[in-house]
């Protein structure tokens, strides 16, 4: 299937909000918002093309720039491939210098606004952090210490992993984290049962691999985050078919839990990424010096333990 490659650009201010601009009424998808961009011609990179259309579409000039997302969608009429990007400086004030308009939306205001079918998955990718700390077993008495100095990296985003606990240590330890979570600002996923999580009123809720593939609908509803693990191309498929928030691949490279396992590799990640309709953590032997790796490979941002454990 031939797909029209369309470079497309995640545009912030300085105060988090998110550039968008309205599609004329006489093109297709017309009325709906979207990011700011356009197709490639031919010969052009992805960034090459991005930066161009920016120019000539709102007179400004992106200086850093990196992969966000790589979203496939078929429509009716024509299939897309949006190559998202993450322009992190540009100069110039943005305008509608084709006519249409533009607007600066805080990024919780996203879902508000009407766009293309395609953007759904660039909307989940503009909500998410880059960075997704998974907590060691609370096994000591410093890891409520340990969690909040490990949050002090910006970190946003925080699973909790405590298979060892009774439940009653568990549901007690739960509004603990997640008040310390959300004084730094973060969300706190749960990997447990889905109606556990939602019962002691956690952000959401991380699926383990065997969770995620006996689940037949999403878990949760679209006000809480879902994400899952998955370390196959069936995996993936079967939580981007459930409409989850994102998926963590692994194991990318050699950990010390499980030296000699089998890794996808970077390569691995990039496949997956690419099959991918949602964004992708990479996880196994990640750190933040891993970050650009990743992003250049298609992946969200890393997922770690040691990486990030204070």
């Amino acid at each position: 299937m031939r797909y029209i490659h369309v470079a497309a650009a995640v545009v912030k201010d300085r105060k988090g909000r998110v550039l968008i601009s309205q599609r004329p009424g006489h093109v297709h998808q017309g009325g709906l918002w979207e990011f700011p961009g356009g197709k490639l011609e031919a010969g052009e990179t992805p960034e090459v093309a991005l930066k161009r259309e920016l120019h000539e579409e709102l007179g400004i000039v992106a200086q850093a720039a990196r992969p966000l997302i790589r979203v496939r969608h078929d429509y009716p009429d024509k299939s897309v491939l949006l190559d998202v990007w993450r322009v992190t400086a540009f100069t110039g004030q943005p305008m509608g210098h084709e006519g249409q308009l533009v607007d600066w939306v805080a990024v919780e205001e996203l879902d508000g606004r009407a766009f293309p079918a395609a953007n759904e998955s660039v909307i989940k990718a503009v909500k998410l952090p880059e960075s997704y700390l998974i907590t060691p077993e609370p096994v000591t008495d410093h890891f409520l210490a340990e969690l909040e100095r490990s949050l002090v990296r910006n970190i946003k985003l925080v699973q909790l992993r405590a298979k060892a606990l009774s439940p009653a240590d568990y549901k007690a330890l739960v509004p603990e984290v997640q008040a310390i979570c959300h004084d730094a600002n973060a969300r706190l996923l749960l990997n447990a049962d889905p109606q556990l999580a939602q019962q002691l009123g956690a952000d959401g809720v991380h699926l383990n691999s065997a969770r995620l593939m006996a689940c037949s609908e999403r878990p949760l509803g679209l006000d809480s985050l879902v994400g899952a693990s998955c370390h196959t191309q069936a995996e993936v498929e079967h939580a981007c078919a459930l409409g989850l928030d994102f998926v963590v691949v692994s194991p990318v490279q050699e950990t010390r839990s499980h030296p000699g396992a089998a890794v996808l590799g970077f390569d691995g990640l990039r496949l997956l990424t690419e099959l991918a309709t949602v964004p992708v953590y990479a996880l196994g032997g990640m750190g933040e010096a891993d970050l650009d790796k990743a992003f250049r490979h298609g992946a969200q941002g890393v997922a770690a333990m040691s990486g990030f454990w204070n």
